[in-house]
């Protein structure tokens, strides 16, 4: 490890923060949907919406949804599925939630498995960390936090389900970290 550039205090402010702003953006909405991308994007997106219930009496739909058949890379085509949603997206405010932000292309892989499911009003999209590097025009509406990195450093959110801790972790892909 490289360095640990959040720790789970650090975490759980910036998923309090990005709530707020969320709800403060969309007070107009009665509903909204926060859909995580697979994997840890979905703990993330778990942890928004019940902070945005502890304080908002908007109606927080929740999903997950899984890009894989959808990238451009080939990585992981014809697993698994694990996409969950039990609401309809259809002209409502979907707000997309991931882990780490880098090149952008798994956000555009969500954005058309996104639209297999319905033509939301607006997506959105929030994300814990945005490293930068990126090849396609998308960024994060909600950012818990930016750190700039080489590319051949790898970020890493660790989350319970999936590590023994929470907080966010720098690599060098030489440290045998799995990509």
């Amino acid at each position: 490890m490289k360095a640990q550039i959040m720790d789970e205090a650090a975490v759980f402010r910036a998923l309090m923060r990005i709530a707020h702003e969320i709800e403060e953006r969309n007070s107009s909405c009665s509903e909204l949907c926060l859909v995580g991308i697979w994997r840890r994007g979905v703990p993330l997106a778990q942890q928004i919406a019940k902070n945005i219930s502890g304080f908002s009496k908007m109606k927080v739909f929740i999903g997950s949804l899984d890009t894989s058949d959808h990238r451009d890379d080939g990585r992981a085509a014809g697993s698994v599925n694990h996409t969950e949603m039990d609401f309809s997206v259809e002209g409502r405010t979907v707000v997309l939630v991931d882990d780490v932000i880098c090149t952008g292309r798994t956000v555009r892989a969500a954005m058309d498995a996104l639209m297999e499911h319905g033509r939301p009003a607006c997506i959105q999209l929030a994300v814990l960390i945005d490293r930068g590097h990126r090849e396609l025009p998308i960024r994060g509406d909600y950012v818990g936090k930016n750190v700039p990195t080489a590319r051949s450093e790898i970020v890493r959110v660790c989350l319970p389900g999936f590590d023994e801790s929470t907080g966010v972790r720098i690599y060098c892909r030489t440290d045998g970290e799995p990509d």
